[in-house]
């Protein structure tokens, strides 16, 4: 590392800056300074320094949505042009229905929470998709279940969050009380860096007050959830970085209503481990795991081992993994990519 960044390594650590970034600067970008993207807009973005925070200017050419709420980029120290960005060491990103390609949702995320309540919002299923999402990004997924206190008994809601995939970490906590920063303390250490997702009107921004510990015009807002339906409103409508009390740094993202699983590779292997390591017992290697004979996933069902529930959702995930993941297609050396639902 080079004099002028050594000057400034311990600041820089303390906004997430790692060996990781350090080593992609090149001896001749010594004089640049790293700027960690706070806010992203249609049309300007916002970045975070050791000197404050700044309004970086991007090239010519150059649009806000490559670049993704969380990432360093190294930019002029006079003018705050962005020179270039640096390799991200996690991308949390999900398929728009319809778009063009993926939105990004958080860069250089260590720990992803993912934000439920103890009410009608619970829902495993959509739980899954957010955990396949993470583990792609190979980001620790922490399930956070919110409104603790509106129960008579959280347990219900951790046990069946548990289940959801092996060694995950689960906390039930009141956000709105202090008690929810001993709670998450493990994962919000000086220079790490979390990310909330989860519907809207699960106390996502009531958390990021709590964490960043905002009140008054400097807080997030808030809003409730309808009675009927236990559904919330959107009230964050844009991707932020802030600091938490704790050292770390939180990405607060809005609601999101409809989560697409696509160009997944280890993120349903991972969460739907016991099926993954039962497949390779089957009797055909390309067992679909429907009615195949000799098939060790039906066994396992069958023997009462595995949830049929779970088979049933690791189907649909797959299948719609499939098709939504581009194909690669043809002859070596003259492969073209065909992108699903499109025809030729």
């Amino acid at each position: 590392m080079t004099e002028s960044f050594q000057n400034d390594e311990r600041a820089l650590a303390a906004l997430g800056w790692t060996a990781f970034f350090a080593d992609q600067v090149e001896a001749d970008e010594a004089h640049l300074t790293p700027m960690r993207i706070a806010t992203v807009h249609r049309a300007r973005m916002g970045a975070v320094a050791v000197s404050g925070r700044i309004k970086p200017a991007l090239p010519l050419g150059s649009k806000t949505t490559e670049f993704a709420v969380g990432d360093w980029v190294l930019a002029e120290p006079d003018t705050h042009l962005v020179v270039r960005r640096l390799e991200r060491h996690a991308l949390l990103q999900r398929k728009i229905e319809g778009g063009r390609g993926p939105q990004l949702i958080a860069a250089n995320v260590d720990t992803l929470f993912i934000v439920t309540s103890c009410n009608d919002d619970f829902n495993p299923a959509r739980l899954e998709r957010y955990l396949a999402l993470a583990n792609e990004a190979e980001t620790n997924p922490v399930i956070v279940l919110t409104k603790a206190d509106q129960v008579e008994d959280v347990t219900p809601f951790v046990e069946q969050a548990a289940a959801l995939q092996r060694d995950l970490a689960v906390v039930a906590v009141n956000g709105k009380t202090a008690d929810a920063i001993d709670v998450l303390a493990p994962w919000c250490g000086e220079g790490q860096t979390v990310a909330l997702v989860g519907s809207s009107g699960v106390g996502k921004s009531t958390l990021l007050n709590t964490l960043a510990q905002k009140t008054g015009e400097d807080a997030q807002l808030t809003g409730g959830i309808r009675e009927v339906d236990a559904k919330g409103r959107h009230t964050t409508t844009s991707r932020s970085l802030h600091s938490i009390a704790q050292g770390g740094w939180v990405i607060d993202t809005p609601g999101i209503r409809t989560l697409h699983v696509s160009d997944l590779a280890i993120g349903l292997d991972v969460l739907f481990a016991e099926i993954t390591e039962l497949a390779p017992m089957c009797k055909f290697r390309d067992c679909t795991h429907m009615h195949e004979p000799g098939c060790a996933v039906l066994k396992a069902v069958k023997a009462g081992t595995l949830d049929p529930a779970r088979i049933e959702r690791w189907r649909k995930l797959s299948a719609e993994n499939t098709a939504n993941t581009p194909q690669s297609t043809g002859a070596r050396g003259n492969k073209t990519t065909r992108t699903p639902g499109k025809r030729r």
